[in-house]
């Protein structure tokens, strides 16, 4: 069960015990653009071996608007992270963005690696690596792994643009160990957003990233005239 005491707009005070899952969700305009993606993606996910209660989802909605109020004001393009124990127990704060510094292809799939080991865990992988191979976009992970809420949203904008979509699971490590069957390379991440590679770009990569860019603006300008209304 959620600790109900915890106000859901700081951490400070509040004993969680082992972190068993951490959610770091980017904001723009101090809002989340992705909320229901992402509250969909913690509905698939693990903890501590069992499925996310519907209530804990419940309860991270309600606390989204309330932390926002409270913790963005400092960061409103920020990064919103949701903390949960092994208890079940939760905790949610805004802390400052900070972009990649290096988004070379290897240093992108050593970070994707990282997640398919925390998805082994957790269910949901926070960041996944891309590739596009003539006009097919490859994400990799499982066929049967549920998508975070980014990758949810590339794979939808890769639909409507019609670029067929698949998946491989051993993608990243592949890429890790020089594999360039590949004609672009992407991180799609729950923080970082679309992040093409610095020596694999390509027009594919930047529609992606362009498109992600413009969600954050877009929902930017919305806060900035719904405060002025």
């Amino acid at each position: 069960m959620t600790d109900e005491k915890n106000d859901g707009s700081q951490m400070d005070g509040f004993a969680l015990g082992r972190p068993a899952l951490v959610c770091r969700w980017r904001l723009a305009g101090r809002a989340l653009p992705l909320e229901n993606r992402h509250l969909r993606a913690l509905g698939r996910r693990l903890v501590a071996g069992g499925p996310v209660s519907k209530q804990l989802v419940a309860w991270a909605k309600q606390h989204i608007e309330w932390t926002l109020a409270d913790g963005a004001a400092r960061h409103p393009d920020g990064v919103l992270m949701l903390v949960l124990d092994e208890a079940g127990r939760a905790a949610m704060t805004v802390g400052p963005y900070e972009p990649l510094a290096v988004t070379t292809s290897s240093a992108l799939a050593e970070r994707a690696q990282l997640a398919a080991r925390e998805a082994a865990e957790t269910g949901v992988a926070p960041e996944t690596l891309w590739v596009v191979r003539g006009d097919v976009l490859v994400a990799g992970c499982p066929i049967d792994q549920p998508l975070s809420g980014a990758a949810s949203l590339v794979a939808d904008l890769a639909k409507t643009t019609g670029v067929p979509v698949s998946r491989e699971v051993d993608l990243a490590r592949r890429v890790m160990n020089g594999d360039k069957d590949h004609d672009e390379l992407l991180l799609v991440s729950d923080e970082h957003g679309v992040v093409p590679a610095s020596d694999a770009a390509g027009p594919h990569a930047r529609r992606l990233a362009d498109g992600y860019a413009r969600l954050l603006e877009t929902t930017r300008r919305q806060q900035a005239g719904a405060r002025r209304v």
